[in-house]
């Protein structure tokens, strides 16, 4: 994620090591392996595993009722009633303490609302989920004011005016919305803004839950839809009798069936942080400036073209394998939809890459704004001397952790495609079918891994 620039200036001189790796080492000279070497691998590594895959992975292998079971006491600790009460409560308590700041803190670099909207909130939940799953679900605080108002109303949490049709739709909007104001908005750290931005997504959201019930949250939340999709990813999971078990993260993804509006919510999810790759180009940077666009347009229109990119590709990959398995056109459409969770993976080890210096770092520095929500020089949690630990963003580390989960994330994908082909199609159409999607695969790692290394 591109730092914001009204916040540097609170944080010089602490953050300074760190700014640079926020995406990436930028630069070959801080790689383990040379750039062409690590393309090559990784490339290769995605062909032999086709192959393979072809060769030795002939039926579906990923079930619902797979999984190394938890032990009973570790279980029951993951559904008690406190855990989930007192991760509400500590949610509540963050939620009012940030609103506080919002309202009555000073508008300038020392506020933590940016902090806890582009960091804890965006990175940190997308890090939680793909460790914990989809936190997002239990912890949502306008969920809980949702449900507390229809106690206090004695009405049914089912109740709902009308019901929900439009599927992942509104979280593709909502994501793209918070991507665009987090990567092109000018000003995107003021606090006027800031206000108006979390005034209206309050009100959307209560207004959809009363009018669509909890059905809103469930598919139109957009932190719902991120946190949900990306803890498809989580080690932690129910097989098929409800039991906690550890998983791999292909059979998250493999139970998530196609949906309407899945394929421009992974698009938008993997789309944009590749432009936030991207867009830290210094030549992309020169580019921006000295055309006579406005950049605001200029970025705008390139941020909206990585998702359409990325929607595009998937599609046109799976028409060309519907043709290539003698499979009508119009299957193509729900093909389509079956194969865009196998771009879950890929997102995640985008995520991961460009933002894992971000999160360590400013994660660990927003507690030193926390401390003084009202900017009235109060050391409320005794963090303002907090020194964040750069151990984590070391180059070499920081360069080794992007080109592991940009292939481990393309691998994955590959994987996960595979899957879902040899269980909608027969094994020659699925064999067969997966080449044009391979072809985009290598062409996704290519792209990513020029975008956080290539010079």
């Amino acid at each position: 994620m591109a730092l914001p620039a009204a916040l540097v200036p609170a944080i010089a001189p602490a953050i300074a090591p760190a700014i640079a790796p926020a995406h990436g080492v930028g630069s070959r000279g801080d790689l383990p392996l040379p750039f062409t070497a690590l393309v090559i691998a990784a490339v290769a590594a995605l062909v032999i595993s086709f192959v393979a895959l072809g060769t030795l992975w002939r039926e579906p292998r990923l079930h619902d009722t797979d999984g190394l079971l938890l032990p009973g006491r570790l279980a029951a600790v993951l559904d008690s009633r406190w855990l989930r009460v007192v991760a509400r409560l500590l949610a509540a308590v963050v939620t009012v303490w940030t609103l506080a700041a919002l309202v009555f803190g000073p508008d300038s670099a020392r506020n933590p609302v940016p902090q806890v909207v582009y960091v804890w909130l965006w990175v940190g939940l997308a890090f939680l989920s793909m460790l914990l799953g989809p936190v997002w679900r239990v912890i949502n605080p306008l969920r809980a004011l949702h449900a507390g108002l229809l106690r206090l109303a004695r009405v049914s949490p089912d109740i709902a005016a009308l019901p929900y049709r439009w599927g992942l739709w509104p979280a593709a909007l909502g994501l793209g919305t918070f991507t665009w104001v987090e990567l092109v908005a000018e000003d995107n750290t003021s606090l006027g803004l800031l206000r108006f931005l979390v005034a209206a997504f309050f009100a959307v959201s209560l207004l959809g839950a009363a009018v669509f019930g909890r059905a809103w949250f469930d598919l139109a939340d957009p932190f719902e839809a991120w946190s949900r999709l990306l803890g498809l990813l989580s080690p932690l999971g129910r097989r098929r009798d409800n039991r906690w078990v550890l998983r791999t993260p292909l059979h998250g993804v493999n139970g998530l069936r196609g949906q309407r509006g899945l394929v421009p919510t992974v698009a938008v999810m993997l789309g944009g942080t590749a432009y936030d790759g991207f867009s830290a180009n210094l030549a992309w940077a020169t580019f921006v400036q000295s055309s006579p666009v406005p950049s605001v347009v200029l970025r705008t229109a390139t941020l909206l073209a990585f998702f359409g990119l990325v929607a595009a590709t998937i599609w046109m990959a799976s028409a060309v394998s519907m043709r290539l398995a003698r499979q009508p056109f119009a299957s193509s459409f729900s093909f389509v939809s079956d194969i865009a969770p196998s771009l879950i993976p890929i997102a995640g080890g985008y995520l991961v890459a460009h933002y894992w210096s971000l999160w360590v770092y400013q994660g660990q520095y927003a507690w030193r704004l926390l401390t003084d929500p009202l900017g009235t020089g109060a050391d409320l949690l005794g963090t303002a001397d907090l020194t964040p630990n750069d151990l984590l963003i070391q180059p070499t580390l920081v360069a080794t952790i992007q080109a592991v989960s940009i292939v481990v994330g393309h691998l994955l994908g590959v994987l996960a495609a595979h899957e879902r082909a040899i269980t909608v199609l027969d094994r020659r159409s699925a064999v067969v079918g997966q080449v044009p999607l391979m072809i985009v695969m290598v062409f996704y790692t290519l792209g990513g891994l020029t975008i956080l290394f290539a010079p």
